[in-house]
């Protein structure tokens, strides 16, 4: 939502940026000036900690598609003179922005007036004989407003967390724009790339609104083992030649709990998948499973008496090709 302040703040000039900034440049200036200025590294300095608040406000208003053009319009009637004075306080003042649409102030039609407040959200004028249902000069809800105060702007942010948190939950602690620190409730189960929404938590209102929302966007740090599939937990189980041959009983590892053990069936190929029940993630919404997908690894290095008697084993095993399904298919 609009703030009148913005005919007087140069969101691109504070950021360092052109007014054409593409949102991938526009990002990486920030993040620049963020560790910078970050309250975190500036030690309780007030004056970058104000540039801090500065910087976190332009991003805010210039990361979002809908309030970027909306300030730029603002901004280019603003650099035109057309600055909402009352007449006689001024240049400019009611004649600059009438003259926007071909008009004087003596001649201007009501279509004309409903093209300017069409720029701002609105229908035309409404009884009060400003914007919205107030004067001008009074805090009812920017430019957008109907009468009630303007809800404060959402506040963005980042946090990584290990596989296990995510997967478990846990009560963190991150630092507001403000330097100070609050927890936050991570759910168990939160995905990479999932945002988290912190209700109240974001910039007040600039005229006793409620105050926005902070929402943190996850960042989940990859598992050396496990992988996510939903709400499954997936993993990679190595058994030797003779075990997935002749079958046998193996240890599975289980995320920040013990083994269990899982039964691998005589002629288990690469690749079966096994399942242990309520073994994966915990969730409001349900309870996934572990799975483990077996692997036959084949020895690298073999003595001479290996050897032999894999020799001996290749003489009696059945004349079979493996590959013959295969090759009749691809000649389909």
């Amino acid at each position: 939502m609009a703030s009148q302040d913005w005919f007087d703040k140069d969101f691109y000039k504070v950021l360092g940026v052109s007014k054409d900034v593409s949102e991938a440049d526009l990002k990486k200036a920030y993040r620049k000036l963020a560790r910078k200025y970050h309250p975190d590294s500036t030690q309780g300095d007030p004056a970058k900690e104000a540039k801090f608040k500065e910087m976190s406000e332009a991003y805010s208003v210039l990361s979002d598609k809908s309030q970027r053009e909306e300030y730029d319009q603002i901004r280019a009637m603003g650099a035109g003179g057309a600055r909402f004075q009352a007449p006689g306080t001024g240049s400019g003042g009611f004649e600059d922005v009438f003259s926007r649409f071909g008009q004087s102030r003596g001649s201007a039609q009501t279509a004309d007036f409903d093209d300017l407040f069409s720029m701002f959200g609105q229908g035309g004028f409404t009884q009060g004989g400003g914007f919205g249902s107030g004067r001008f000069g009074q805090p009812t809800g920017g430019f957008r407003g109907y009468g009630g105060p303007q809800r404060g702007a959402d506040v963005t942010a980042r946090t990584t967390l290990d596989f296990r948190t995510a997967v478990k939950g846990e009560t963190i602690t991150l630092v507001g724009e403000d330097g100070k620190p609050f927890k936050v409730k991570i759910p168990a189960g939160v995905a990479d790339g999932q945002k988290i929404r912190l209700r109240g938590r974001g910039r007040p209102s600039p005229d006793g609104g409620e105050p926005g929302d902070i929402v943190v966007s996850v960042t989940v740090r990859p598992h050396p083992v496990f992988t996510r599939d939903g709400l499954n937990l997936r993993v990679t189980v190595p058994v030797t030649f003779t075990e997935a041959a002749l079958g046998a009983t193996i240890e599975v590892p289980t995320l920040g709990g013990d083994p269990v053990k899982l039964r691998v069936a005589p002629g288990t190929p690469s690749g079966r998948v096994l399942r242990v029940k309520g073994r994966g993630v915990h969730t409001a919404k349900g309870t996934g499973d572990l799975l483990a997908e077996v692997q036959v690894a084949v020895p690298s290095h073999l003595d001479e008496q290996a050897k032999e008697a894999l020799q001996r084993f290749h003489e009696l095993e059945p004349k079979e090709n493996p590959r013959t399904d295969l090759m009749a298919k691809a000649r389909e």
